[in-house]
């Protein structure tokens, strides 16, 4: 297409040296424009052989008429002066030559020149009428020249005189030209089959323009679609009047006027044929080999080039001071409607069964989402995020969601009164209340939002406090209860440069002290649980102290003194007898207590400073948790060394193991028992075991953003793929990860085969592979391109397979062998930036598919990979799926001034009722299907800490799955039928497998 490329074209393009591809592409489309010109250039020079034909032929009229009436010659010369002529269409072919447009070789109808070298007369026609022009946007017609003085225009109709002129005007009344002389003019070469190109080049150029970019070839239908009548009739192209040579009659001379009067048309011999304009709706089977043909000819009817609808200049600027204007904007015409994204339009057609778009009404699905299950787990970058309940669930957190688990049940309660991502959490002494803290972020105007601590109830899910609303800036780092009163009180460091530490009020919510702690970054705080004045905090080369007295906080420094200063403390517990032990990024375990002033040294006066009483050698690289048993037994955790270490209460070393590597390493421990432990690991996994039998997987997830998501089409299972190259694949039914590989390339996107035995999976490389499910075997490996795929799909029976992919292009496949052989079928090429999603129709021929730049295309794959220009005779196909983000059936998910990247995925269910939308302000929606009016009514839910990068249905629509970027989050939701309970409106309440509920304080 010869569309402009949109700015979202040059995240995909990079440089044309690291893409030649692209290059190609480009220089394709702009060899197109080039035959444009070209066919332009030579209809130009069309009309110029032409005039000098009938130069040769004013002559040949003049010797006819002296033979036979010489009183006939004087009359002609009065009106068709051959000197005026000739010079008018020299200086016409020296403008073609030196490509200077001069106002006077653009006019068929100058001012004649007579014989005596001055122009026009008194008793001549030519000074009656003003000069047409022949620009290509606005044609004027011959006009008297009254026209100036305020006068009524005439009609091109009405001027007959000039253009009807005929030989036998010319002669007496009864005196008629000779046989043979007629047939003398008839000879003239080259006349007779221009007249025929005329008329082929008329009737070729009658289709209709589908493509959104605007081009020549979409201008020229602009003017078709000008010259209809409004009662959508075709108008016949003889209105626009042609003077005969010989044998035609002479029109009328009171013919109406046409209300649509073009220009002078070229000179045609014989009977004038009727060009009535074809159907608007009927295209050209191939209008790239029609323009090929007329290239050939190297010539082009010079009606082409002059038959320009006088409106078209206007209609231009308003088509592209529509298109500039921002934001999304949609309007309706007939029955297409259009839709403007970032100032494109996209012109989407009403299907047939649609009798009355603006009587559409459109509702929310009777349906609704419950949060059913979260998958995965922070670890990657957040510390001591994983506790024991009383009630025996493990509590922790990921995105905005803060999951129980029920460790022996195998159950999840969710709470999700957080607006973005939780950072931190800890538990009451009670073990009962939670508090966790959560970031700033921003809105979906990107307007900032003030982070908070919720207090809550685990039992009953009901928030009790909210601590610091407006108080704390970029996010709350770490939280801590006090434990010496019960937990009276709760500390909170933030993400702002000073890292303020501020303690408050729990049961009233307010501050009781607040004081800046340092410029470097704090990992952790905690009270002394014997005494809650007392508060640490560590960080990068730092442990403080500090005092909480009279609503004042200070603080002394921990004094490392002979021992090497680590770079980080990365954690601290406090022993039974009251000291503290820190593990640090050198693998250490230091212990640290009181020492009395140094008299001797500083004075009287001297105060007691905290210092370093002993340091145990724990790990081969930092040690990134420690846990502190009952009986005073101490457990580490190791980083680089992946071992966990039980020591007891002198440090000394008692048991040891090993977490497998694909976990990483420990994040955090939490004792069960005493004997079994629950670990989270910093790739998002939590593990449970003991000692003596080792650790097994119960919560796993991924580590990096994810994009490829895919349903089996029967069972209930689903894979996913992202950044961190791994491949999983997932149990909808039993919650857990079925089986996970790793791939040398991180995977985009995903697709089963309707056999359900394998599926396709497309990498950041242009490969894809073929794995089979059973023994996760790849089976094919294949590349197509250099750029990253975007989105894998197979036909409706599994005979072919889509790959779409950032270099423009859709690569076809045939499928055989049950999806385990693939040879290539076709490639889709069109496109003028990457394809971002695609889809087949249900008998398996055709594909509609979206590229980044906002296009819709339709393509025949059947028919050879070719593009359907029609796009109206697409508007009542069916789908067998709809993923795609742009069309008329979903044009009603986008806002008003969405930017186009604002909605990621969307899904249509398989009893086509219900969309389920993945936007870029981390929410999940639930449409009507279908949903082409603006502003159409959803059902809207939270719980992502990311945008939403993909959303799916199962097989059997019982499940909505939805899936984060930078989150690394995989929710569950399941899909309530109408009648059966509400799910909270549109907020997210918290919901379980058994059915629990969070309800508002």
């Amino acid at each position: 297409m010869d569309g402009s490329t949109n700015s979202l074209d040059d995240v995909s393009a990079g440089s044309s040296a690291e893409y030649p591809d692209r290059v190609s592409v480009m220089e394709g489309r702009l060899q197109l424009q080039e035959n444009e010109i070209t066919l332009l250039k030579s209809s130009l020079a069309d009309a110029l052989r032409r005039l000098r034909l009938h130069d040769q032929l004013i002559p040949l009229l003049k010797q006819q008429l002296i033979a036979v009436n010489p009183a006939a010659a004087r009359v002609l010369n009065q009106v068709f002066c051959s000197d005026g002529f000739s010079s008018s269409r020299k200086l016409s072919s020296s403008s073609a030559l030196d490509g200077t447009h001069h106002p006077a070789t653009s006019q068929v109808g100058n001012n004649i020149e007579g014989e005596n070298g001055h122009y026009g007369d008194n008793g001549s026609l030519a000074p009656m009428c003003k000069a047409p022009t022949y620009d290509r946007a606005t044609q004027t017609e011959l006009t008297p020249l009254g026209q100036d003085q305020g006068l009524d225009g005439v009609p091109l109709a009405l001027t007959s005189d000039i253009q009807s002129l005929s030989l036998e005007d010319a002669l007496p009344k009864g005196i008629s030209l000779t046989e043979g002389s007629q047939a003398k003019l008839h000879r003239i070469q080259g006349l007779e089959e221009d007249d025929e190109e005329v008329e082929k080049e008329k009737d070729l150029s009658r289709t209709s323009s589908v493509e959104e970019p605007i081009h020549p070839t979409t201008i020229r239908s602009l003017q078709r679609e000008d010259l209809q009548d409004p009662n959508g009739s075709t108008e016949s192209l003889s209105s626009a009047r042609q003077t005969p040579i010989s044998g035609s009659p002479v029109p009328p001379k009171d013919l109406p006027p046409s209300p649509r009067s073009g220009p002078l048309s070229t000179i045609l011999e014989g009977q004038n044929k009727p060009l009535v304009r074809r159907n608007s709706e009927k295209l050209a089977k191939d209008p790239q080999e029609k323009t090929k043909k007329r290239l050939d000819k190297k010539a082009a009817s010079s009606a082409n080039l002059l038959t320009r609808s006088p409106s078209l200049e206007s209609r231009t600027k308003d088509l592209i001071a529509s298109a500039g204007s921002p934001g999304s904007r949609r309007g309706t015409q007939g029955q297409s409607i259009k839709m403007f994204i970032r100032g494109r339009p996209i012109t989407m057609y009403v299907p047939s069964n649609i009798q009355n778009y603006d009587d559409l009404r459109m509702e929310p699905p009777v349906e609704k989402l419950e949060l059913d299950w979260v998958y995965g787990y922070r670890g990657r970058d957040c510390r001591a995020n994983l506790y024991l309940l009383a009630s025996g669930e493990a509590v922790y957190f990921i995105a905005c969601v803060v999951v129980l688990y029920h460790i022996n049940n195998r159950t999840q309660r969710h709470y999700s009164k957080h607006t973005d991502c939780v950072r931190c959490l800890t538990i009451h002494p009670d073990k009962v209340r939670v508090a966790s803290g959560q970031t700033a972020g921003v809105d979906k105007d990107g307007k900032p939002l003030q982070p908070y601590v919720h207090i809550w109830d685990s039992s009953t899910l009901i928030t009790l406090q909210q601590i610091g609303l407006g108080t704390f800036e970029r996010g709350v780092g770490s939280v801590a209860f006090s434990f010496a009163d019960s937990g009276a009180f709760l500390c909170v460091i933030d993400d702002s440069n000073e890292h303020m530490l501020s303690v408050w009020d729990c049961a009233k919510g307010t501050k009781h002290a607040e004081v800046k702690s340092t410029n470097e970054a704090v990992f952790t705080v905690e009270f002394n649980p014997n005494d809650s004045t007392n508060i640490i905090t560590c960080g990068k080369s730092h442990v403080y102290f500090w005092t909480l007295s009279a609503g004042s906080l200070t603080k002394k420094q921990g004094i490392f003194g002979k021992y090497k200063k680590p770079k980080f403390i990365q954690c601290f517990v406090f022993s039974l007898t009251g000291d503290v032990l820190t593990g640090d990024s050198e693998g250490n375990i230091l212990t640290w207590g009181k020492s009395p002033g140094d008299v001797k040294t500083l004075g009287k006066g001297a105060k007691e400073t905290f210092q370093i009483m002993r340091q145990t050698r724990a790990h081969d690289g930092s040690v990134f948790t420690l846990c502190m048993l009952q009986g005073g037994a101490l457990l580490s955790g190791g980083g680089k060394d992946r071992k966990i270490i039980r020591w007891s209460a002198d440090l000394a070393p008692e048991r040891e193991c090993e977490i497998p590597e694909k976990f990483g390493a420990v994040r955090c421990i939490a004792d069960v028992d005493g004997e079994e432990l629950l670990v989270g690991t910093t790739r998002n996994a939590i593990l449970r075991g003991t000692f003596s039998d080792g650790f097994v997987a119960i919560v796993q997830g991924h580590v990096d953003e994810m994009w490829g998501l895919a349903t089996h089409p029967s069972q209930d299972v689903f894979l996913t793929c992202g950044h961190d190259r791994q491949v999983c694949v997932w149990n909808t039914e039993e919650h857990k990860l079925d089986w996970c590989t790793t791939l040398e390339e991180y995977g985009l996107c995903a697709d089963f085969c309707p056999n359900g035995a394998v599926v396709s999976v497309g990498l950041s490389t242009g490969r894809w592979l073929v794995l089979d499910l059973q023994t996760k075997d790849i089976v094919s490996d294949y590349t197509d391109g250099n750029e990253q795929l975007s989105v894998m799909r197979y036909s409706t029976d599994g005979s072919f397979l889509a790959v779409g992919s950032h270099d423009n292009f859709i690569y076809i496949y045939n499928v055989t062998e049950s999806g385990r052989r693939y040879s290539r079928y076709g490639k889709c090429n069109g496109h003028s930036s990457f394809i971002t999603h695609l889809d087949w129709s249900k008998d398996g021929k055709y594909i509609m598919s979206n590229s980044g730049d906002y296009e819709i295309l339709y393509w025949d794959i059947a028919g050879g990979c070719k593009l359907l220009r029609n796009r109206y005779e697409s508007k009542d196909r069916e789908w067998a799926s709809y993923t795609c983000v742009l069309g008329f059936h979903v044009m009603g998910v986008w806002l008003e001034g969405s930017d186009g990247t604002d909605i990621n995925a969307l899904c249509r269910s398989h009893n086509e009722r219900m969309v389920a939308v993945a936007d870029d302000f981390c929410k999940v929606h639930l449409f009507q299907y279908p949903c082409p009016k603006p502003k159409a009514p959803n059902h809207s839910y939270e719980g992502h800490g990311s945008h939403v990068t993909n959303v799916r249905f199962t097989h059997c629509d019982s499940h909505v799955l939805s899936m984060g970027g930078k989150d690394t989050c995989i929710l569950q939701w399941r899909v309530k039928r109408g009648g059966t309970g509400d799910s909270g409106g549109d907020r997210l309440h918290s919901s379980s497998s058994t059915s629990t509920s969070s309800p508002e304080p």
